[in-house]
């Protein structure tokens, strides 16, 4: 299925569906700090910048360098602030697959994980050492669940 590109995509365009199955191609990537580029590496920004590409045809912002430590570098939610921009945020008890969860690794800590529901009890992320993968939503990926948010155009 081909989606066109829209700079502001109207509403019961992309299935969800869609999405799902963008996010399992990247399924087996290896994982590169700073990466988007399926087959060949990626990390968990890469993952969701990717799945937006496929989407919508263009890249939802210019992504400057970032080192492994930028969150607790910088102390603001750099990554939460990027996805207010670009989607649309709802409450994390909603989401749906297709919509993608920010995470927090520990608490009073900025959120810096990300990664896309491919069903209401799995999540396909990219993780440092690992390739893209489909994990189970587990309690503890319940409890650092900190927000989520739906991409433009989702066909509800």
């Amino acid at each position: 299925m081909t989606v066109t590109a829209s700079p502001t995509p109207s509403r019961h365009e992309i299935p969800r569906s869609h999405i799902v199955a963008c996010a399992r191609s990247w399924i087996g990537t290896p994982y590169h700090h700073q990466a988007s580029i399926r087959d060949v590496g990626t990390d968990c920004l890469g993952l969701v910048r990717g799945v937006y590409r496929t989407l919508y045809g263009v890249e939802a912002a210019p992504v400057p360098g970032y080192s492994s430590d930028w969150a607790e570098a910088s102390g603001r939610e750099t990554m939460w602030d990027a996805a207010r921009m670009h989607l649309s945020e709802i409450d994390v008890r909603c989401g749906l697959p297709g919509d993608m969860l920010l995470f927090r690794w520990r608490a009073r800590t900025v959120a810096k994980h990300v990664g896309i529901l491919s069903t209401p009890q799995h999540l396909v992320h990219a993780c440092e050492a690992v390739p893209v993968c489909e994990v189970s939503m587990t309690p503890w990926w319940w409890r650092h669940a900190v927000a989520a948010f739906r991409f433009p155009g989702v066909a509800d």
